[in-house]
């Protein structure tokens, strides 16, 4: 599959599932959608062989023709404030997350490939203490071929 266009679809959903099930349902036209500040939720109980305490698996709204990405949380306070969905009939290109290159909770980077090159997407939250900005300008990264850069920008800057 080449793909020659790509629509894109970019919301701050505030944590409303409704919203994002919605957009997910209503904007089928489109092939990816970033989401900024996604709702997470108990998504189910997992039983525990180690103690009598059932774990919660939690994690963001899913649905059955889009592909998720977000980061994994590492506490309960630490949740990405950043997802990216990827219509499935864009499976065949391959899309992957990369934490190994930037690991940042606000910062989703995703690769796919197209024709034999490989390009990048990415979503950024911008709080407002610019943490996601400082950690981009520290980290420094050259990425080639980045498509899109896409946020909610938060950022009160005359710059």
């Amino acid at each position: 599959m080449i793909l020659k266009d790509i629509k894109i679809f970019s919301q701050n959903v505030w944590k409303n599932s409704l919203m994002i099930n919605t957009i997910l349902e209503v904007k089928s036209d489109f092939d990816i959608i970033f989401i900024q500040e996604p709702s997470w939720s108990t998504v189910c109980s997992i039983p525990s062989s180690m103690n009598c305490k059932e774990d919660s698996l939690v994690g963001v709204v899913n649905h059955p023709n889009w592909l998720t990405f977000t980061r994994k949380s590492k506490s309960m306070n630490d949740f990405s404030r950043v997802a990216i969905y990827i219509n499935i009939r864009l499976s065949s290109l391959h899309f992957s997350l990369y934490r190994d290159i930037i690991n940042f909770k606000d910062i989703l980077l995703v690769s796919f490939f197209n024709n034999n090159d490989i390009f990048w997407l990415m979503n950024v939250y911008f709080d407002l203490s610019h943490s996601a900005l400082k950690y981009l300008k520290d980290t420094e990264v050259n990425i080639c071929n980045l498509l899109i850069m896409t946020s909610d920008f938060n950022i009160c800057d005359n710059l």
